[in-house]
């Protein structure tokens, strides 16, 4: 089948059914299924939000070509079991976000962001109650539809600001600090007990804290941990180069002389 590339989003479509076509279409994406194909839709948005961190835009527009392919490619997949299609998904969001916007889409009066951001965490909270109306549930939880597979470090923010929105929160930064020193002094004790689960589990309450002191500071816990590992990686990189300058081996240079360039390269990003 002859196709050529268009700035149409119905010719992604074409191209995505052609691929699955059962008697013509390629044979590795009809061997695909819902839960095969997840993993690449979770690593195509981090491939998109780093484009974004090293604002290159040329990758920024390739990656978001890639992002767009996985609601086609599952959308595809659920017409063919009969679920919904793509223009479901299309209807669905343009509904939602209609609906979230009535300052812009109805006679609401706009206000300020706070006020818009109030409003969207309302009707929200109205859909919430009304999809466990319809599913015959209970009240839903604020936490219901944090989703789980979040790294863990972003749903632990998550978790403590829907907290928060029903007045479950520390009063303020300096409370959630103490609440840090707290915890690390309980990592303290449990690795000094030995027993290996509480120190398993201390840590993790360190952590949830950490997170939480994060969301209090109006910090992305899980953008500023990305950020520390871009850090650790290029100035690790520098060590690495520092000991081939030297003719040694990284693993032969022993702490005090890596430490040497360690600092080295923290020096220079303090100019």
């Amino acid at each position: 089948m002859k196709m050529q590339p268009s700035r149409d989003i119905a010719r992604l479509i074409e191209i995505m059914a052609a691929l699955r076509d059962p008697d013509t279409g390629c044979p590795w994406d009809l061997e695909q299924d819902f839960s095969t194909i997840r993993h690449y839709t979770i690593e195509e948005a981090y491939e998109v939000a780093d484009a974004i961190e090293r604002q290159d835009f040329a990758d920024l527009r390739d990656e978001l070509g890639d992002l767009l392919l996985q609601p086609i490619y599952h959308a595809q997949m659920a017409r063919e079991a009969g679920h919904f299609d793509i223009g479901d998904v299309i209807y669905a969001i343009t509904d939602k976000l209609i609906r979230r916007h009535p300052h812009v889409f109805g006679d609401v009066e706009a206000g300020t962001s706070a006020a818009s951001e109030g409003r969207w965490e309302a009707i929200k909270a109205q859909e919430r109650a009304a999809k466990a109306a319809r599913k015959g549930e209970a009240a839903p939880s604020v936490l219901d539809d944090v989703p789980s597979v979040l790294p863990a470090l972003a749903r632990a923010g998550k978790l403590t600001k829907r907290a928060a929105k029903v007045g479950f929160d520390w009063p303020d930064f300096a409370s959630v600090k103490a609440k840090v020193d707290e915890e690390l002094d309980e990592v303290v004790q449990a690795q000094a007990s030995g027993d290996a689960a509480a120190v398993h589990e201390e840590i993790g309450d360190l952590l949830f804290a950490v997170a939480n002191l994060a969301r209090h500071a109006g910090i992305d816990a899980e953008a500023a941990l990305r950020d520390a590992n871009y850090k650790f990686t290029r100035r690790f990189h520098h060590v690495e180069s520092r000991c081939r300058e030297d003719g040694i081996e990284p693993k032969d240079a022993g702490l005090e002389r890596l430490d040497f360039y360690w600092n080295e390269v923290r020096a220079a990003d303090k100019i």
